[in-house]
């Protein structure tokens, strides 16, 4: 089994928005190294391949999507937590709107699957709805979660 993730916000201003600026300067550079990690599988690339921000969240045009797959849970985390990764994710507030649902969603897939963004969008919906479960969850229900955060 492969872990896959989804990400979803929406961003505070576009690329031309000084407020922005540390944000879109650092989403090449961060795509690439995840690219580059171990236990990277896949990510969501929009049609210039370089990140998803064209891309857009079924039924929101507002709301931006990120989705990767990663041999394990300690791959994601370690890509996540321990890398620049950190203090972008860090920074999320000031980049993104902070809503009061999950944004993020983690499950299991079958090794070779590739997610849709209407899977994903089951998946995160069903974890907002419903807490976690085998079928969606998030950070604070993988075991060594707390790990990674330490981990710097």
């Amino acid at each position: 089994m492969h872990l896959a993730q989804v990400n979803i916000g929406r961003v505070l201003g576009g690329k031309d928005d000084p407020r922005m600026a540390d944000f879109y300067d650092n989403l090449a550079r961060v795509n690439q190294m995840a690219e580059r990690m171990p236990g990277f599988v896949w990510r969501l690339k929009d049609e210039t391949g370089e990140s998803a921000m064209s891309l857009h969240w079924p039924g929101d045009p507002t709301m931006n999507v990120n989705m990767s797959v990663w041999e394990t849970a300690e791959d994601l985390g370690r890509f996540v937590f321990q890398t620049v990764h950190r203090r972008i994710y860090a920074r999320k507030a000031d980049f993104f709107e902070m809503p009061k649902e999950n944004t993020v969603a983690l499950w299991w897939i079958e090794e070779g699957h590739i997610p849709t963004l209407e899977e994903a969008k089951d998946r995160l919906g069903h974890l907002n709805a419903h807490g976690p479960s085998d079928f969606a969850f998030g950070w604070a229900d993988l075991p060594s979660a707390h790990l990674w955060k330490q981990c710097g």
